[in-house]
């Protein structure tokens, strides 16, 4: 049973080692495969990142906010899902926390995050 589980923390160690390094109030570009009947093409989620919960563990998630036509938008990714074809980091944020739920209370200039240099 452990080697199982070794091996697939294996897999996904490598996986994992893929994705560049982001945290908190990060601008990311998540690209998404979308499955339509037969058919799959490639959806860019682009956002700025809230949280990211369980962090090296292979249940691992994070959630992009973005606003689209005035309607804030939250979307929860599992880092490690098959879906997940890659993440592009747009630019770096200047946070001071882990989790920014407080963004979803702010519009316009309110909700911008400072560029990390």
């Amino acid at each position: 049973m452990n080697d199982i589980i070794k091996s697939i923390e294996a897999e996904n160690s490598e996986r994992r080692n893929s994705f560049p390094s982001f945290k908190a109030g990060d601008t990311v570009n998540v690209h998404v495969k979308i499955t339509e009947g037969n058919k799959e093409r490639i959806q860019q989620f682009q956002g700025t990142v809230i949280q990211r919960r369980h962090p090296n563990s292979n249940g691992e998630t994070f959630t992009v906010r973005k606003v689209s036509n005035g309607i804030g938008i939250e979307r929860i990714f599992p880092l490690l899902s098959p879906s997940v074809e890659k993440v592009e980091v747009i630019r770096k944020g200047k946070v001071r926390r882990a989790r920014l739920y407080y963004l979803r209370g702010r519009q316009g200039k309110a909700a911008r995050i400072k560029e990390k240099l």
